[in-house]
């Protein structure tokens, strides 16, 4: 089974269904039949007999009546005489009929049985059995009550096996039938599987041409239609696109951070080269090498960065969340920020609401904060202004951090959070350009997410929306 493929093993199933199901039909056909047939073989019995009882009559004196073009059958009874219908007594449906006096003498008719059954009393409209070589007959009694008829029986005689032929004929037809349509609907059943299996073989297809061919642009297509495998597609596809992105991104990534440790591994490797070339003096050697450890430096940073960048993606226990004073750790911060006063920018924060108890990473947040406060500063313009704001409403914390600066081009803003982005080349050689994505990624990280709002030359406001 492990081998087969999924067409064959729901036909499998479904054939292993149908004839569990096509098998209890039977049973429950020859079964219900067979009741339905006795039933049906009783109800002639007594309706053959009820019947034949106005075919006998009585007359007293024959000679007054009109008997020329009669055919009917006379029996001379008690004083008069017993007409009886030509046809009466002919066996109907198999039921025979015949006329008895209270002695149990066959007076008229036919009855396959008669030795067997002459100790069967009469008992009026009640159905009785015998069996008679095996075979089980339905014997009903009739008693006559019209006048000259007293004392008069019809007994009705029926073998079971009237029944059991009929049930034969169902059988037999039944066996050959139901395994036909047994195999039409097996042969049914495969196309249909093979037919609706159709767009998961297509979905199957395709990604494994993806796999293979590492064309991440390649898409499934089955078609229209809003049924699970159409979504099954369209969610392969949304992943396919959603890898796409990432790998480009990532790719994006390995490139800018190449760039990135090219810079300054190059420095170190002029400086190295330079110091090498010829005997140098001690203030030379002492240059060459604050050049290199800068750049050692820049490196390092730019390295842990990553690595911690990575971490947050891959949401490690190295980051562990706890209860915490939110508004004492922000307050504490931006205390500290504020004697940066770099450009002279003054760094305000008397609207921190007091007292909100956070669950987070109290580092991670602290550097989030951290790096917004710096990008601030870092493109605040002379004399400006930085507003620090934190409050809680109902089970959401919102902190701002709000400023007069250069701002940011509308074409830029959904580019600054890019890894490595910078949005003025004039400024390529301040920080790593991960600031802000890694600000991002640590809010994300929390659950919650970075609003931006910015004018070109009017300033910049960046909200941290974090769900308590």
């Amino acid at each position: 089974m492990k081998h087969l493929s999924i067409r064959t093993k729901i036909t499998l199933w479904f054939t292993a269904a149908l004839i569990i199901v096509v098998s209890l039909t039977y049973v429950v056909i020859l079964s219900v039949s067979n009741q339905v047939y006795q039933k049906i073989i009783r109800d002639n019995l007594i309706e053959t007999v009820e019947n034949n009882i106005d075919e006998v009559e009585y007359f007293s004196n024959i000679e007054k009546e009109n008997l020329q073009d009669d055919v009917d059958h006379f029996i001379s009874y008690g004083t008069g005489f017993l007409e009886i219908d030509d046809d009466f007594l002919n066996a109907v449906n198999e039921v025979y009929t015949a006329l008895y006096d209270s002695s149990l003498t066959m007076l008229y008719g036919e009855n396959p049985i008669a030795k067997d059954t002459s100790s069967i009393s009469l008992k009026d409209s009640i159905i009785q059995t015998r069996t008679v070589g095996g075979i089980t007959y339905y014997i009903f009694d009739r008693a006559l009550s019209e006048a000259g008829l007293e004392g008069l029986w019809l007994r009705g005689v029926v073998a079971e096996t009237q029944g059991k032929e009929r049930m034969s004929s169902i059988s037999r037809l039944s066996l050959i039938l139901l395994p036909m349509l047994v195999l039409l609907a097996i042969i049914g059943g495969y196309l249909i599987a093979g037919r609706t299996l159709k767009p998961i073989k297509q979905i199957s297809e395709a990604a494994s041409q993806i796999g293979k061919g590492d064309d991440l642009k390649r898409r499934i297509s089955i078609g229209e239609g809003r049924d699970e495998l159409h979504q099954l597609a369209d969610n392969f596809n949304e992943m396919f696109a959603r890898l796409e992105a990432s790998f480009e991104k990532e790719q994006q990534f390995t490139s800018d951070a190449s760039h990135e440790l090219r810079t300054p591994m190059s420095v170190i490797l002029a400086q190295c080269e330079f110091s090498l070339e010829r005997e140098r003096t001690p203030e030379e050697y002492v240059t060459a090498l604050s050049v290199i450890q800068r750049q050692a430096r820049r490196m390092s940073g730019l390295i842990n960065d990553m690595l911690d960048f990575t971490r947050l993606r891959m949401k490690t226990d190295r980051y562990p969340l706890e209860h915490y004073d939110l508004s004492e750790s922000v307050a504490s911060l931006c205390a500290d920020m504020a004697l940066i006063r770099e450009k002279n920018i003054e760094l305000s924060y008397d609207q921190i609401e007091k007292g909100i108890i956070y669950r987070g990473n109290k580092a991670l947040l602290t550097r989030a904060l951290t790096n917004l406060i710096s990008n601030a500063y870092r493109y605040g313009k002379q004399n400006g202004h930085i507003q620090v704001s934190l409050h809680q409403i109902n089970e959401t914390v919102i902190i701002v951090v709000a400023d007069d600066g250069v701002g940011i081009a509308e074409e830029e803003q959904d580019k600054i959070f890019r890894r490595f982005y910078q949005g003025d080349n004039s400024r390529s050689a301040v920080g790593t350009g991960l600031g802000l994505s890694m600000a991002e990624e640590i809010v994300r990280f929390h659950g919650g997410k970075i609003e931006l709002q910015s004018k070109k030359d009017l300033g910049s406001t960046f909200k941290i929306i974090l769900p308590k």
